[in-house]
C-alpha cells in the first residue's frame, strides 16, 4: 500500500516496547495499531531477514501512509484494514495459527487528534464523529443525540470516571431538545455549563473526561481490548510475548488483570487446602510494573505523559 498525507503519530515508549517483545529474525509478529508505522518499523528491523508483520489498523488513511513509509520491507508486511478486536479471524483469514509476539498501543495518534474532521477534540470545533473507521458504525452525533439520559450518564461515569455525569448527561438531554448538539464545540460548551465554576478553573477541560468516553463508546474499545487481549494469548507461540501500551485506567487496569490471572493460574479461594480448579500458570509477567515515559520523551511528547506498558510471555 502506498499513500501521502499529513499523517504522523509519535510512537510512545518506542524502544521499551518493542525490546519487550524480545523479537528474533524470522518470527511471526502483529503490530494491531499501526498508526504511522513507528513502532512497526523497529520490529521489522529487528525481525529480519525473515521475519513477517501483520499490521492492522481501522483507520485507511494510516494504513496508506504507514504502507509508503514501509515500503523497502513490503514484501514481509501484510497490511490488514481492520479492528485488533478481530486479531483471531484476521490471522485466521491470513492462514496463521501462531505468532512470536503482538504490539497494542491503544488510544488515538496525534494525527487523528489535530485533524479537526475526525471529531475527536473539543479544542477543534466540527462535527461530532470520533470513529476510527470512518466506514461504519455509530458516531458521537448519534450517541449525543440518541442516546437516553442514563445511558449517557452511565457512559460518562464507567468510560470516563467523570464524578459529574448525571448533571452532564441532564444539560445535554435539555440541550437537544432545542436543537441537536452537532459539534465538538457545542458539546464542550454544554459540557462547561453543567459543572460547578471551581471545575472550569483547573488546568484540564471539564470536557476531557466526556470525549473520552465518548471515542471508547463509539469505538467499543474496552470490548475489543477484551477480546484481542483473550484471544491474542491464545495465538502466542510458548516463548511468545504480549505487549500493551495503555492510555486510561480502566485499560490499564485490564491488561493488567488478565496478564497477573494467566501468570497466577490458579484461582481457587486461599482457604481452600489444596487446588481445585487444576489452572496451571501460563504466563511469565516481563514487567512487574508498568513502565512509564521518563523525562526525555516527555519533553518531546508531552501527550505520552499517561502512557503505560505492560508485557507477558506465553510459558506453556
Amino acid at each position: 500500500m502506498s499513500g501521502k498525507t499529513d499523517f504522523y503519530h509519535l510512537p510512545v515508549l518506542l524502544e521499551e516496547a518493542v525490546d519487550s517483545l524480545n523479537c528474533r529474525p524470522g518470527g511471526i509478529y502483529v503490530d494491531g495499531t499501526l498508526g504511522g508505522g513507528g513502532h512497526a518499523s523497529e520490529i521489522l528491523k529487528r525481525i529480519m531477514p525473515g521475519g513477517r508483520l501483520v499490521a492492522i489498523d481501522a483507520d485507511l488513511e494510516a494504513l496508506k501512509v504507514a504502507g509508503d513509509r514501509l515500503k523497502q520491507y513490503r514484501s514481509s508486511v501484510i497490511f490488514y484494514k481492520g479492528n485488533f478486536g478481530k486479531i483471531a479471524a484476521i490471522l485466521a483469514e491470513l492462514g496463521i495459527d501462531k505468532v512470536n509476539g503482538i504490539l497494542l498501543d491503544l488510544g488515538v495518534s496525534s494525527h487523528q487528534l489535530e485533524k479537526a474532521e475526525r471529531g475527536f477534540s473539543f479544542a477543534l470545533d466540527a462535527r461530532l464523529d470520533m470513529r476510527l473507521d470512518q466506514t461504519r458504525g455509530r458516531t458521537a452525533f448519534d450517541l449525543v443525540n440518541g442516546l437516553a439520559e442514563d445511558e449517557l450518564k452511565k457512559i460518562f461515569r464507567d468510560y470516563g470516571e467523570e464524578r459529574m455525569a448525571r448533571r452532564i448527561a441532564a444539560a445535554i438531554v435539555r440541550a437537544r431538545k432545542e436543537s441537536p448538539v452537532r459539534t465538538t464545540g457545542e458539546l464542550a460548551e454544554i459540557v462547561a455549563r453543567a459543572v460547578p465554576a471551581a471545575s472550569r478553573r483547573g488546568k484540564i477541560h471539564p470536557a476531557t473526561r466526556v470525549f473520552q468516553a465518548l471515542r471508547i463508546a463509539v469505538n467499543d474499545e474496552l470490548v475489543n481490548l477484551e477480546k484481542a487481549l483473550i484471544d491474542g494469548f491464545g495465538l502466542l507461540e510458548v516463548g511468545g510475548r504480549f505487549a500493551v501500551i495503555s492510555f486510561h485506567s480502566l485499560e490499564d487496569r485490564m491488561v493488567k488483570n488478565y496478564f497477573r490471572s494467566w501468570e497466577k493460574g490458579c484461582t481457587c479461594p486461599p482457604e481452600f487446602p489444596f487446588c481445585t480448579c487444576h489452572q496451571e500458570d501460563r504466563a511469565r509477567l516481563i514487567t512487574r510494573k508498568a513502565i512509564k515515559p521518563g523525562p526525555a520523551e516527555l519533553e518531546v511528547n508531552p501527550r505520552a505523559r499517561s502512557a503505560r506498558l505492560r508485557t507477558v510471555e506465553r510459558i506453556r
